[in-house]
């Protein structure tokens, strides 16, 4: 609800002069005006929803203090209004008895609308200050000073009733609103495993609860200690802003949870397709590692003089790993199956590549040996187009390297060397052959 402005200010010294008849009628038009403004004001701050409710909650705190301090500053408001009243009703009245006011009548005009004619109690006087010195019994003031000293009184009070408003506005509802997104939340993580004493995401949720818990109910009870006043000056009403972070860290905290959670329930719906990728791929491991080790004794058998790396067996670990995540799978345990199948993906496919180097390292000797006897057959074709098949030179190197690379166990660096020779001796004897078909030709 809107509440109109501080009161206008009357115009006008104590010490003027004595007024003329139509200087006084102009006066009461004006003051008659501030009156309805001043009425209006207070009327409006009566009835503004943020007094209904400073009014009717349980406060503490420091506001607490200070809405005991507004409330008799609204009593004062009231009295010095009255004051006021009283003051201008006698104006009107005295000017109403003659059509043209006496000397006498306009002195005694001057004094009440310009002049310090207004007796106040001592305790409406000093603004409802406690704070203000020695109590006295009356004082006496202009209406300047009245409608002053009742500006003053309502912006603090206005001030004190927009702030809480402001926050009872801001934060309760808000905080409800989180409330229900926390009890979904705790909803699914329970129903993946998330849970208080077992999963530290379930911690968090007890800890968001009992703050959300506290935080409504000291924003019910003490609003201004959520309120933080505008490092600029303002001038208007309240002039601040709610103070959010113990909510809003709440917030963050919270939409931190329900991503893990949204994870673990991922998790729940592909875990068997997970499960077992991951089974095939240690299976293909295992049997790349089988195979490795089967190659390893036929190098051992087949080629000599050559270093044959050992081959480790299956990851005992990770299959022991492979069926604690098959355990939890079953028992429903998303939130410690979510972290495993991250970490046994990466190291199956880890193990899966240790294995195919292994087996490539231990099969190096026969890869050597098949290139080599792949040379040696290539170049006896090439010796054979050139009519040189049978040159007994060739035959015999030919039958050393063969006789070597056919043999178990082949000495790889022997053999080597004899089909090195072979190629040797098949490119000098290939030059003559065909220096001497050019020749023919």
């Amino acid at each position: 609800m809107g509440v109109p402005g501080p009161f206008p200010g009357s115009a006008g010294r104590p010490d003027a002069p004595v007024l003329d008849r139509e200087e006084v009628d102009r006066a009461l038009a004006r003051l008659s005006a501030e009156y309805e403004a001043i009425e209006t004001s207070l009327l409006a701050l009566q009835d503004h929803a943020g007094r209904r409710l400073l009014e009717g909650a349980d406060l503490s705190g420091v506001t607490k203090e200070r809405w005991a301090a507004t409330e008799r500053s609204i009593t004062v408001l009231w009295s010095l209004f009255d004051a006021y009243t009283d003051a201008l009703e006698e104006a009107r009245v005295l000017r109403e008895r003659r059509r043209w006011p006496s000397a006498e009548d306009l002195v005694e005009l001057t004094e009440l609308l310009r002049g310090s004619g207004v007796t106040v109690p001592g305790a409406a006087a000093s603004g409802g200050d406690a704070e203000s010195g020695p109590a006295r019994l009356s004082e006496r003031f202009s209406l300047e000073q009245l409608v002053a000293r009742m500006n003053g009184l309502y912006a603090r009070s206005l001030d004190v009733i927009v702030a809480a408003d402001a926050v009872w506005s801001a934060l309760p509802a808000r905080i409800d609103l989180l409330s229900a997104e926390l009890r979904r939340t705790r909803s699914l993580a329970h129903s993946v495993g998330v849970r208080p004493g077992e999963h530290p995401a379930g911690d968090d949720l007890e800890w968001i609860t009992d703050e959300l818990s506290r935080l409504r109910a000291e924003v019910i009870a003490d609003p201004l200690a959520f309120w933080v006043s505008s490092s600029t000056g303002s001038s208007a009403p309240g002039g601040g802003r709610p103070d959010t972070e113990r909510y809003d860290r709440a917030a963050r905290a919270l939409e931190d949870i329900r991503r893990e959670v949204e994870a673990v329930l991922d998790v729940r719906q592909d875990a068997e397709q997970r499960l077992m990728q991951l089974r095939d791929i240690l299976s293909r491991a295992d049997r790349t590692l089988t195979e490795a080790r089967q190659a390893r004794g036929e190098v051992l058998a087949k080629i000599a003089a050559s270093e044959v790396p050992a081959v480790s067996g299956p990851s005992t670990a990770l299959h022991e790993q492979l069926s604690a995540a098959a355990n939890y799978r079953r028992r429903s345990q998303w939130h410690r199956l979510s972290p495993l199948l991250d970490s046994l993906e990466e190291r199956a496919e880890d193990e899966l590549h240790r294995a195919r180097e292994s087996l490539t390292a231990v099969t190096a000797p026969l890869a050597v040996r098949a290139e080599l006897r792949g040379r040696l057959d290539a170049y006896r074709a090439k010796v054979a187009r050139h009519g040189m098949a049978e040159d007994p030179l060739l035959v015999e190197r030919y039958d050393v390297a063969r006789r070597m690379l056919w043999s178990a166990p082949c000495d790889l660096r022997a053999a080597e060397q004899a089909v090195w020779r072979y190629q040797q001796a098949a490119a000098e004897a290939c030059v003559p052959s065909q220096v001497e078909r050019k020749g023919e030709s």
